[in-house]
């Protein structure tokens, strides 16, 4: 067994004991002081109020991916009627900041196991672990980190941020997220859950696929 191996089985069985055990491993995010400019970018971004839905153009590939994202999510929340309301909101909250939604789904079960009311050891909140000190760093402390929404709003573009300053460079974006930069541990976990529980592959629709043929 190569150590390349041996590494991959041990990450992938510690994914699944934190995922069984419902903890909240979030790090600690740093607090980093903001330029004005990514302080107002920052701020603007999530104050959206705009209703969340499937940015999906297909109707029947929308429907696709919530049934079966829905499915997977069953034994974890047993209620539909929130299940749907947290997929289309995972789904919006990530698309809108240019994140993959299974990659956020990948990160909010190693973070919190969906559980809305995690605490972290260092006190990050609800889905996406999100330290408290971000609404007065954005500039709205009235902000409830345990709302769904709003949750979800502040840990999308918090990552989308990491990812911009680190030039597109997901394994430092997580580990900046969980305050663990340059630590394989946390990217390697949130990469496993990704592929192992949320990778879904779209149907080509027909239309692209004769587009296909006719070239």
């Amino acid at each position: 067994m190569t150590l390349a191996y041996r590494f991959m089985l041990l990450t992938c069985l510690a994914a699944s004991l934190l995922a069984a055990a419902g903890s909240a491993i979030a790090g600690a995010q740093r607090y980093e002081p903001l330029a004005a400019s990514v302080r107002a970018a920052l701020h603007a971004a999530v104050s959206d109020a705009a209703a969340p839905e499937l940015l999906i153009a297909d109707e029947s590939e929308r429907k696709r991916w919530l049934e079966e994202m829905s499915r997977r999510l069953e034994k974890r929340l047993p209620d539909p009627d929130y299940r749907i309301e947290l997929l289309t909101s995972i789904h919006y909250e990530a698309t809108r900041a240019g994140l993959d939604p299974q990659l956020v789904l990948g990160l909010i079960q190693v973070e919190s196991a969906f559980r809305k009311y995690a605490v972290s050891t260092a006190g990050a909140r609800g889905y996406m672990q999100v330290m408290p000190f971000w609404v007065d760093a954005i500039g709205r402390p009235e902000d409830n980190l345990f709302h769904l929404r709003t949750n979800l709003r502040y840990g999308c573009t918090i990552l989308r941020h990491y990812l911009d300053i680190e030039k597109g460079d997901l394994f430092r974006a997580l580990g900046r997220y969980n305050g663990s930069l340059g630590k394989p541990q946390y990217p390697n976990l949130v990469r496993a859950a990704w592929e192992r529980n949320w990778s879904y592959e779209p149907l080509r629709l027909a239309s692209d696929a004769d587009t296909g043929r006719a070239n």
